[in-house]
């Protein structure tokens, strides 16, 4: 098995609903995203993503959610914006892409140094 990765950052608010119907404070991380593409066997060139591809990709998905409020922000509608649901939504819209769905397998979002959450392709 091969992998690959891209990573990006973005700067963003979010305010988590919690179990008890409350809303944490207002805060901001600068998020970094890791994407991760995964094959058995590699393509013709000897890739298994084209990394420019996957890097423009990747930072077209976390310009969107650059300098926004999450609970606001238009791919985060109607989403809790915990950093688990954020790792699901970047990696759902990396996924529209054509050339990186084959292999795309797992986004990892980091909100601070330590504290992390991915979304695995079940496949």
């Amino acid at each position: 098995m091969f992998e690959a990765s891209v990573e990006a950052t973005f700067s963003a608010a979010h305010q988590v609903h919690l179990p008890d119907g409350s809303l944490e404070p207002l805060h901001g991380h600068d998020w970094q995203v890791t994407a991760t593409f995964a094959c058995g066997e590699l393509d013709e060139c000897g890739f298994v993503v084209d990394f420019i591809a996957a890097e423009r990709c990747l930072a077209k998905v976390a310009e969107k959610l650059h300098h926004t409020s999450l609970n606001e922000c238009e791919v985060m509608a109607g989403k809790n914006p915990t950093a688990e649901i954020v790792a699901q939504v970047i990696f759902d819209q990396l996924a529209l892409e054509a050339a990186l769905r084959s292999t795309l397998q797992r986004v990892r979002v980091t909100e601070a140094p330590g504290c992390s959450a991915t979304y695995i392709l079940n496949r």
